[in-house]
């Protein structure tokens, strides 16, 4: 079996222990995650386990002819050739061993070296490139690039007309196609939208091979891994279950640490309250340098707690009241060439207190939509009409590039932030990844994904009642997803979003607009309402939901969508309380027939002669006859009432 193997590897950066004495085997069927703060050291210890980088010290050890595939986060980038031929340099091992087959068979011909050598060589190379899937690769590497998204005509174009996340798409996929014995990925799902997210889940579910990955989509993870490696403080711990469970044990473990480190943390506020405060006074100067001892000797063993354990909670301010109707989209059309319709006559109501999600493969509109009604694209024909009061707020991956300015993130976000949270702005920075010194960088020197996350907070921010969200969830991790789902949650406005993230859209969504080959339909109930209709039309369960297009149609009304949303969580319950009736009507059914089945047997019994010439035997078993018979009498009346009720469901 394929395995690497580290033993007590260590790696420091100056003073810093990022690894200490850290020990892992991953096999073939490992199906791990690796965790960890932001910092922590995990994209490093992903390149020690793929050979990049060597450690200080401790042993790395790979079994011979291992394959191991490594997905950095980013940064790779493909030209110079058709995206066909840049898949098939995936393969690079397979021709390789092709290669030096076809030397072994030359040696053979002609009888040089040793010929018992060389046939077990020449068995062991077929037997490679067989389990490889090396005579498939072409089948391989199509099915790999259409999983991830692409489509049978991007075969032929030159890798450099991609973009940035397209250009990881194909450094992903070449990673898949390796068919690797160990698959190491850092953020693969960056830049996958959901359907690809939910291909790469079935890919890594069927994977032979073992695999260690970083994500920060919690329903990824819990649909992929069994296992947890944690990273903390330089030491790394494993976790059995997926990642939920992890969370669970981790917290119900740091309960007492957590417990600590906030009455750690009440003593340093008290002594550096008492220095800043005395410091400076004669007469409580001997004082004030006694409490900077006790200061400096708690700092030297101050407790650290994962960022994701830190309980921090973000409200929005007020949401400005509007009207119940929101905002009213009729006839909106939207074409880029002219020809084909991206949006084509698209209906939508958005009522008060909605959350709806915009759901579609990559370039069926979603994006384009919310930019027409933030008034952010006006090249559209159709009308938007906002309610009575409706004050919108609009976040892209675009607003980051707007973002300019010498002054701090801390500077920026003091000054738009309402008084109220001006107290609580250090908290909010580090939910959004700014942590210690971090909150002094200037705006001119962050990166596109920092840029993201001081626009996201700043819109959050400002006093609004329809958010619009483009990819909110981009560039945060797991614990700032948490932190936003909360405050979303709680939003006393409507919201409209997008996003890629299944476990975020399952918590906030409880409406879903479908947007597919120009056409739309609007599903009311949450996510996993959405994605059960779509398997069930697919299994021909329920007949396909009505498709809105540019046929004629009866225009929605605000009353019609209310209605269409109470109905839809009355008819949950009412299919809930039919299924419960269906089921109680089969199990006295089942009783009825095994009850008439042991009174027949009772019966028969009673038609034998040495029952009843025997008036004990006889007496015995027709009283078990009446108590049957009288069971039979209720179970009816039983199933007479519970058909009734059934028959009031049809």
């Amino acid at each position: 079996m394929a395995f690497v193997q580290f033993s007590q590897v260590s790696l420091s950066f100056g003073d810093r222990d990022i690894l200490k004495n850290v020990s892992v085997n991953l096999a073939q069927g490992t199906k791990a995650a690796l965790t960890g703060a932001n910092g922590s050291g995990k994209s490093t210890l992903i390149k020690i386990m793929a050979g990049l980088v060597p450690p200080d010290s401790g042993q790395r050890v790979a079994q011979k002819n291992t394959r191991i595939a490594y997905l950095p986060q980013s940064g790779l980038t493909h030209h110079g050739c058709t995206l066909r031929e840049e898949a098939d340099k995936a393969f690079s091992f397979g021709y390789e061993l092709q290669k030096e087959l076809d030397s072994i068979g030359d040696d053979l011909k002609d009888g040089r070296g040793n010929q018992k050598a060389l046939l077990e060589r020449h068995d062991a190379i077929i037997t490679e490139l067989e389990s490889s899937g090396w005579n498939r690769r072409g089948a391989m590497a199509e099915q790999v690039l259409m999983g991830l998204g692409f489509s049978p005509s991007d075969l032929d174009k030159q890798c450099e007309e991609f973009s940035g996340g397209w250009q990881m798409r194909i450094a992903l996929a070449k990673s898949l196609m390796v068919n690797p014995h160990i698959l190491l990925l850092d953020e693969p799902t960056n830049y996958l939208d959901i359907e690809a997210r939910e291909w790469l889940e079935t890919f890594l579910n069927n994977f032979k091979g073992g695999f260690l990955l970083v994500s920060h989509d919690r329903y990824f993870l819990d649909h992929t891994i069994n296992e947890v490696y944690e990273l903390f403080g330089g030491d790394l711990r494993k976790y059995p279950g997926n990642f939920s469970h992890y969370e669970k044990v981790r917290e119900t473990e740091l309960e007492t640490l957590i417990h600590e480190y906030e009455k750690q943390q009440a003593e340093i506020q008290h002594l550096e309250e008492f220095i800043t405060r005395f410091g400076a006074k004669a007469t409580k100067a001997a004082q004030a340098q006694e409490r900077q001892k006790m200061l400096d000797k708690i700092k030297e063993n101050e407790i650290v707690i994962p960022e994701s354990l830190k309980k921090i909670h973000f409200k929005f301010p007020p949401a400005p009241h509007s009207g119940r109707l929101v905002a009213t989209l009729e006839k909106i059309t939207k074409s880029y060439d002219g020809k084909k319709n991206v949006l084509d006559n698209l209906d939508l109501l958005l009522e008060n207190g909605d959350r709806l999600v915009v759901a579609g493969h990559n370039g069926a509109g979603k994006s384009t939509l919310l930019r027409i009604l933030a008034g952010v694209d006006p090249n559209f024909s159709g009308t938007v009409k906002l309610g009575s009061g409706v004050a919108t707020g609009y976040f892209s991956q675009d607003n980051a590039e707007r973002l300019k300015g010498s002054q701090t993130v801390l500077e920026e976000i003091e000054s738009t932030c309402p008084l109220e949270l001006i107290p609580k702005v250090r908290d909010m920075l580090g939910a959004f990844l700014f942590r210690g010194d971090d909150v002094f960088k200037k705006i001119d020197v962050l990166s596109g994904g920092e840029k993201s996350r001081v626009a996201l907070l700043k819109l959050l921010l400002h006093p609004v009642n329809l958010l619009i969200l483009d990819e909110p969830t981009n560039h945060l991790d797991m614990h700032s997803k948490d932190v936003l789902l909360e405050a979303l949650q709680s939003f006393g406005g409507t919201v409209i979003f997008v996003s890629h993230d299944r476990g975020f859209i399952e918590s906030l969504a409880t409406r879903v607009l479908e947007l597919k080959d120009g056409k739309h339909r609007t599903f009311p109930g949450g996510y996993e309402y959405y994605m059960q209709r779509l398997e069930d039309e697919k299994n021909g369960l329920v007949p396909t939901a009505e498709t809105t297009s540019n046929a004629a149609q009866k225009p929605l009304v605000a009353q019609e969508l209310s209605e269409g949303k109470r109905s839809w969580q009355e008819q949950k319950k009412i299919d809930a309380e039919k299924r419960k009736s269906e089921k109680l009507v089969s199990q006295i059914e089942e009783e009825i027939e095994k009850t008439e089945a042991e009174k027949k047997a009772q019966e028969e019994l009673m038609a034998k002669e040495e029952v009843y010439s025997n008036g004990e035997k006889a007496k015995s078993v027709q009283k078990k006859i009446e108590e049957l018979s009288k069971k039979l009498d209720e179970l009816n009346e039983r199933w007479e009432e519970a058909a009734l009720a059934l028959e009031e469901f049809n």
